[in-house]
């Protein structure tokens, strides 16, 4: 009897690289770069990734942006073999990241000069807005591509970044 080894159930449904578009990278403010390659950093450590009907990866990741819309081209990992594209519609975020670029612009001017208190309420409403662009996402892949909270708040980091790169 030949047994088929089951496939490691911790790494069935993950990311194992991000590629993303030529026009996204080393083209941002230092402190939008940053949180770039963090995202990037904490995506490929620790993230839940679930195409729907799919029996497993993990998957290799390439997103972009084509006129207004996100594109998640999605590959097995393991051989680079074609698994699927997503497409999304930007508009519904375009208030969103709009919001979210403002905020952190103010906090970032606000660390240099406002109080403890001032930063943290800053914060906590940048928080909150990331938090509504990750759930926004969560939303429109429903269906789709299943993700954790976790893996949707970094893959909207990598949304602001695209949008970001075309103004």
């Amino acid at each position: 009897m030949t047994e088929t080894p089951d496939v490691d159930k911790d790494q069935a449904f993950k990311l194992a690289a991000i590629d993303l578009a030529e026009e996204i990278r080393g083209r941002h403010d230092p402190n939008v770069e940053h949180e770039r390659q963090v995202a990037i950093f904490d995506l490929l450590e620790e993230n839940f990734f679930r195409p729907h009907g799919s029996p497993g990866g993990p998957y290799a990741l390439n997103l972009s942006r084509v006129e207004n819309r996100l594109v998640f081209d999605i590959r097995l990992a393991a051989d680079d073999g074609e698994h699927g594209t997503i497409i999304l519609s930007l508009s519904p975020f375009r208030r969103i990241v709009k919001d979210y670029f403002a905020i952190c612009d103010s906090y970032y001017s606000a660390i240099r000069t406002a109080s403890p208190s001032q930063i943290e309420a800053i914060d906590m409403g940048r928080r909150g807005l990331h938090n509504e662009g990750s759930t926004l996402l969560m939303e429109r892949l429903e269906g789709k591509i299943e993700l954790d909270f976790d893996t949707a708040r970094r893959l909207f980091t990598l949304i602001c970044a695209l949008h970001h790169s075309r103004g």
